[in-house]
C-alpha cells in the first residue's frame, strides 16, 4: 500500500528527526518495504523524538541490511547503537555477520561483544605508530610510486591491526604521512605511466560497463551525508597544509585564534561557500577549461586566460550550494569576472538562471570585480612588504626562465620603484604587454606554481561589470583567495588539478596577514561519449556540427534541459557519484540515464504515440465507428481515480509501429504477423486477415484485421497504436528527433581526430509520427513517457501548428546491452 497525504508527512517528519537529508527522507517513504523497516526500528530503538545523525544513519543501515533470519536480536542491537557501544559502520557490519550466524538462536552477550569491537578504542597514539610502521614497510614502494601509490592497500593494512578504529582519522594520518614523506604533489604524479615511449598514454579508466545502481535501499554513511567529510568552521585553527619552500623552511597554514574568533564573529559559526564560474561560455555538466600553464610556462596572456577556476560545474554546485544547505550555512554566486575580453552579459544570465534550475538559491551574487579596489589596494600593501614587484618581460621570456628556474632581472628592483610603475600601470602609462605585477615567492621550489606568478596585467578594455575605471586586471591566482578570504569563506572547494596552486593560495593570504579557508579539492566529473573541453565544445558549436550551445546532444546544463533531463536527476546522478579525490576516471552514459529513468518513471504520464506508422483496417468494425477508451496515465492507477486516466479513440483504421509487423512469424516474436493475433493496449486483440502489399511485392501499404470485441481471445503481444479521431482525419502528427550518443567512443578527447568520431546517427528527425489527441495541447517541457519507446519532452521547436518532441532517453539500457 503506498503512503499518502498527512501519514506521509508524518513518517517523512519522523525520517527528518533522525537526521536523514530530506531527499533521502523522500526517497525512502517511496519504498513501502524500506519505510516499514525504518519505522519499526525507530520504534524498537524507542527514538520517535529524534537522534543525532551519526546514530540515525546506522539506524537506516539497520533497516536496510539487518538479517532476516535474526529479527529476534534486532531490539538489542539497537540498544548498543543507541548507547554509543556500537557506533561505527564497520561494528555494525560485523554485527550483522555474527547475527547472520546465529539466526533465532540464543548466543553468549561477551562473544558478541568481542565480534563486534564493543569496547574497543584504538588511541591516536596507536594509530599513528601503526601508520608509522606500514609506512616504513613499504617505503622502498611509495618513494617509487609516490602519489600513484594504491593508498588503499595501506589502509587495508591499517584496518587489519585495529578493525574498529575510526577509518576517517585513518585515513587523514595516511595523507598526512604521504605529504610528510613526498611533498606537493607535482604534475608528473597525475601522468600515467608508459610501458614504452612510442606508445600513447593509455585512456582514463572508464568505470565498468555494467549500469552501476545507486540503491536509496542500502546507503553507506557517506552516500547518506556526502558533506560529513568536511570539519567545521570553529576547527579550521588547525595546520591543514604546509607549504615547502626551497630554503628548507615550512609555512603550516592556519588562522590564530584570534583571526578565526574574528571570522567566526562575522559569520555567526555558520559555513560559507562559494560557486564561482567564469562568465565566458555556458555551463555543462562536467565543465573543465583545460589550463596550460602547468606543462608550456606559456606567456602573460596564456598564464592569465587558462588559469581561470576549472570546474565540475553540476557538481561544483552540488558541493558548494550542498554543503552550505546541509549545514544550514550561506553559499555565494560569485563571478570570476576578472579578464574583460571574454565574458559576455549573455553568459552571466545563462549561469543565473541555470543554477536557478538546478534548485539552489544564492545567499548573494557577487563579482570578483566588486572587490576590484580591495584587490588593487592589497597589491599595493604586497609590493610595500617586499612580496611584489613590476616585471618587463615578455611572456617567451617568463616562459624561459621559468624552465631554467631563473629570477626575472627586475625581481629585486627597489620597493618604491615598482610602487610608482604599478601607479602608472594603473592610471595607463604603460603600453599593454610591457608590465606586468608578480608576487615574489619562490622560484627554486619544486612546485611551479610558486614561480613568481602574476597578479596584474594591463588591459585596454572595458569591463562589463567595472564599466571602463580600471585597465589593470588581477589574475585568478592572485584574486581569488583573497575575495574568499574578504567574503569570509569557510571552504574553498575545488578539482584536484588545482591541488597543486595550495602554496600559492596560502602563501599569499599569510604574507598579507588575511583569513585562510580550508580549502579541498575533489575529483572532476568526467562522462563517456562527449567532450568536456570548453575549447572543443566551442568548436563544434561555432562548426555548426551541433545546434547551438543548448543542443541535446551535449553536456551543456542547457542542452540536458532542452532535452526534458530534469535537475534532480542531475543531482542525483552527481550525488551518487559522491564527493571523492580518486581522478582519472570516467562515468559511463549509462549511469546518468540510469537517475534519468528513475526521475520520470516517477513524473512522465505515459500516452500513446507511434513513429514509424502502419495503417491497419479493421473489417468487422463499422466505418465510422468511434469508441472512446479508458488508457492509463500512470501504470498503478486505481480505477476509482479518473484524474490517473486519459481518453483515447478507437476507430476501425489504426496505426501500429511498422517494426510491430513481419511477413514471417517465429515462436520468440510476439508482433503482428499474418494469421497471428497481437493485443492493442487498453483496447482489443486483432488478427491480421490480409496485407496489401506495394508494386514491388515486398513493401507493406496496409493490414486488414479483424477485432476481437468479447476480448476472450488473450494473445501475448502487446501492441501500441494510435487511431484516426474521426472517418478519414488523421491522427495528430508530430515530429520527433530521436537523439543519440554525439561520439561513438567512450573518451573521443584521448583521439587525434577526435572529430572523426562523432557518431552521425546521433539525431535522427523522424518529420511524421502519429500520437494520440490529448497531446494537442503539451507545452514546451513538458514530458511524457511514449510507452514502449521512451521518454519524449516538447522542444522549444514547437509551433501552434507542429509539436516537436526530443527523446529524452530510451526505456531501457541499449548500451548495457551492446556490451554483453
Amino acid at each position: 500500500m503506498v503512503v499518502k497525504g498527512e501519514e506521509s508527512d508524518k513518517i517523512l517528519e519522523l525520517f527528518l528527526k533522525i537526521g536523514l537529508d530530506e531527499r533521502t527522507a523522500r526517497n525512502t517513504i517511496a519504498n513501502n518495504k524500506v519505510t516499514a523497516n525504518l519505522t519499526s526500528v525507530i520504534l524498537e530503538a524507542a527514538l520517535t523524538d529524534g537522534c543525532d545523525r551519526t546514530i540515525g544513519n546506522l539506524l537506516y543501515t539497520v533497516a536496510t541490511k539487518y538479517p532476516a533470519n535474526a529479527l529476534k536480536h534486532r531490539p538489542k542491537l539497537l540498544e548498543y547503537v543507541v548507547s554509543s557501544k556500537i557506533k561505527t559502520p564497520a561494528q555494525l557490519e560485523a554485527s550483522f555477520s555474527f547475527l547472520s550466524n546465529v539466526a533465532s538462536e540464543d548466543y553468549k552477550q561477551k562473544e558478541f561483544e568481542e565480534a563486534c569491537g564493543v569496547g574497543v578504542e584504538v588511541s591516536l597514539e596507536e594509530l599513528t605508530q601503526t601508520v608509522n610502521e606500514i609506512f616504513e614497510e613499504n617505503k622502498a614502494a611509495i618513494l617509487e610510486r609516490r602519489y600513484r601509490m594504491n593508498v588503499g592497500e595501506l589502509l587495508g593494512s591499517i584496518r587489519k591491526k585495529h578493525p574498529w578504529a575510526d577509518p576517517k582519522i585513518a585515513k587523514q594520518l595516511v595523507d598526512a604521512k604521504m605529504y610528510e614523506l613526498l611533498g606537493e604533489r607535482t604534475a608528473a604524479d597525475d601522468e600515467k605511466p608508459s610501458k614504452k615511449k612510442e606508445k600513447k598514454e593509455k585512456p582514463a579508466k572508464v568505470e565498468s560497463k555494467a549500469v552501476v545502481v545507486d540503491t536509496p535501499a542500502q546507503p553507506s554513511e557517506e552516500e547518506l551525508n556526502p558533506f560529513s567529510i568536511f570539519p567545521a568552521p570553529e576547527d579550521n585553527i588547525k595546520v591543514h597544509t604546509e607549504v615547502f619552500f626551497s630554503n628548507g623552511s615550512v609555512l603550516r597554514c592556519c588562522n590564530s585564534r584570534e583571526r578565526l574568533e574574528k571570522h567566526l564573529k562575522v559569520t555567526g559559526g555558520r559555513v560559507f561557500t562559494r560557486f564561482p564560474p567564469e562568465p565566458n561560455g555556458y555551463l555543462h555538466i562536467g565543465h573543465a577549461k583545460v589550463s596550460s600553464i602547468d606543462n608550456s610556462f606559456s606567456g602573460v596572456q596564456t598564464l592569465y586566460n587558462d588559469c581561470s577556476n576549472a570546474i565540475t560545474i553540476s557538481q561544483a554546485m552540488f558541493v558548494d550550494f550542498g554543503l552550505a544547505k546541509e549545514r544550514g550555512g550561506c553559499c555565494y554566486l560569485r563571478y570570476d569576472d576578472t579578464n574583460p575580453e571574454a565574458e559576455k552579459k549573455e553568459y552571466i544570465t545563462h549561469i543565473e538562471e541555470i543554477v536557478q534550475w538546478m534548485g539552489w538559491e544564492p545567499f548573494k551574487i557577487s563579482y570578483t570585480s566588486d572587490y576590484f579596489q580591495d584587490l588593487y589596494e592589497l597589491a599595493v600593501e604586497l609590493i610595500r612588504r617586499g612580496h611584489a614587484y613590476v616585471d618587463h618581460q615578455t611572456p617567451e621570456e617568463i616562459k624561459e626562465y621559468r624552465e631554467k628556474k631563473m629570477n626575472s632581472p627586475w625581481r629585486d628592483r627597489p620597493i618604491t620603484e615598482s610602487l610608482k610603475l604599478f601607479d602608472d600601470m594603473k592610471r595607463g602609462l604603460i603600453e599593454e604587454g610591457k608590465a606586468t605585477l608578480r608576487m615574489k615567492q619562490d622560484m627554486q621550489s619544486d612546485n611551479f606554481n610558486m614561480y613568481d606568478l602574476i597578479a596584474y596585467r594591463i588591459k585596454f578594455t572595458p569591463h562589463p561589470h567595472a564599466g571602463d575605471k580600471w585597465c589593470i586586471y588581477p589574475s585568478y591566482d592572485y584574486a581569488h583567495c583573497i575575495v574568499d578570504s574578504l567574503e569570509n569563506i569557510t571552504h574553498s572547494l575545488c578539482t584536484l588539478e588545482f591541488e597543486t596552486r595550495r602554496a600559492s593560495y596560502y602563501w599569499l593570504l599569510h604574507v598579507l596577514d588575511l583569513y585562510q579557508p580550508y580549502v579541498w579539492e575533489y575529483s572532476r566529473l568526467n562522462v563517456t561519449n562527449t567532450v568536456m573541453s570548453k575549447r572543443k565544445l566551442n568548436y563544434i558549436v561555432t562548426n555548426k556540427y551541433v545546434d547551438g550551445w543548448d543542443d541535446p546532444r551535449l553536456m551543456t546544463l542547457a542542452g540536458l534541459r532542452r532535452r526534458g533531463v530534469t535537475s534532480t536527476a542531475i543531482n542525483s546522478f552527481v550525488r551518487g557519484i559522491g564527493i571523492t579525490r580518486s581522478d582519472c576516471s570516467m562515468i559511463r552514459m549509462d549511469r546518468l540515464e540510469y537517475h534519468i529513468r528513475e526521475e520520470l518513471n516517477k513524473t512522465a504520464p505515459r500516452v500513446l504515440a507511434v513513429l514509424h506508422p502502419l495503417k491497419v483496417v479493421i473489417t468487422n468494425l463499422e466505418s465510422g465507428s468511434v469508441l472512446d477508451l479508458d488508457a492509463k496515465k500512470w501504470p498503478d492507477a486505481q480505477t476509482d481515480d479518473t484524474s490517473a486516466f486519459y481518453k483515447v479513440p478507437f476507430s476501425n483504421v489504426v496505426y501500429i509501429e511498422r517494426s510491430d509487423f513481419r511477413m514471417k512469424d517465429s515462436k520468440d516474436y510476439y508482433g503482428l504477423a499474418p494469421g497471428k493475433s497481437a493485443l492493442l493496449r487498453y483496447a482489443f486483440s486483432i488478427k491480421c486477415t490480409d496485407v496489401i502489399l506495394a508494386d514491388d511485392k515486398e513493401t507493406v501499404l496496409e493490414i486488414r484485421a479483424e477485432y476481437d470485441p468479447s476480448k476472450k481471445s488473450k494473445p501475448k503481444g502487446v501492441l501500441h497504436w494510435v487511431a484516426e479521431p474521426s472517418p478519414g482525419s488523421e491522427p495528430l502528427k508530430v515530429e520527433v528527433r530521436l537523439f543519440d550518443k554525439l561520439f561513438n567512443s567512450e573518451n573521443p578527447a584521448e583521439l587525434d581526430d577526435w572529430l572523426a568520431d562523432l557518431n552521425p546517427n546521433s539525431k535522427v528527425v523522424v518529420p511524421a509520427a502519429y500520437a494520440v489527441p490529448s497531446l494537442w495541447n503539451a507545452a514546451i517541457g513538458d514530458t511524457f513517457q511514449f510507452e514502449r519507446l521512451g521518454y519524449f519532452t516538447v522542444d522549444k521547436d514547437s509551433t501552434a501548428r507542429k509539436l516537436i518532441f526530443n527523446r529524452t532517453v530510451t526505456l531501457k539500457d541499449p548500451y548495457g546491452k551492446a556490451a554483453k
